[in-house]
């Protein structure tokens, strides 16, 4: 496990288009939140510790803002190749097992975690109304014990998005596994 930060994309980066493979058997797009008055997109997987540890608290935080317009999707990064338990069949075993209320998504190709810069699971990036980015940042400042959590940094972000409010704290990147990249010449299908 390579312990990676988040890069920090730009505030008022536009969301990235995509189009992937949900467990639900869905193919999901950008297009598809269009009514949502913001947008979370947390890269994240089934293997790693950071990822695992976020797992019912993004449960959570989704049905704490759902009536206020949050939604929030997760998307798969990880090759297979290099990581058997973040198979398309791994993930939807793991939806299984978790009441996930939001969709997981499954980023085969890489393509849409290279479009977000993003860097690890989890990575967060939050968008606005109007799909510009204002908060790539931590969930909070304690990943290991939800009990011992002081700063909210994400919930707060959130606060501020759905009142229309800019970002008023410094962002502490989020710290997760590296995302595990295909292999040179290999070409994922799925």
């Amino acid at each position: 496990m390579v312990l990676m930060y988040s890069k920090g994309m730009r505030p008022g980066t536009p969301a990235p288009e995509f189009s992937l493979m949900g467990v639900d058997g869905r193919v999901w797009t950008l297009h598809d939140f269009v009514d949502a008055k913001a947008l979370l997109v947390v890269f994240t997987c089934n293997h790693c510790p950071y990822a695992i540890a976020l797992q019912d608290r993004l449960v959570a935080l989704q049905a704490r803002y759902a009536e206020r317009g949050l939604r929030l999707v997760a998307i798969n990064p990880n090759s297979e190749v290099r990581v058997p338990e973040d198979s398309f069949a791994a993930m939807q075993r793991r939806a299984a097992e978790v009441p996930f209320n939001f969709p997981y998504l499954h980023d085969a190709a890489q393509a849409v975690a290279k479009a977000f810069d993003a860097a690890c699971t989890p990575d967060i990036f939050l968008f606005n109304a109007a799909r510009h980015l204002v908060y790539n940042g931590r969930f909070d400042d304690n990943w290991r014990d939800e009990a011992a959590v002081t700063r909210h940094d994400l919930a707060v972000a959130i606060e501020l998005t759905l009142a229309s409010k800019p970002i008023d704290f410094e962002i502490v990147p989020s710290m997760g596994c590296s995302i595990k990249w295909l292999p040179d010449g290999v070409d994922e299908k799925g």
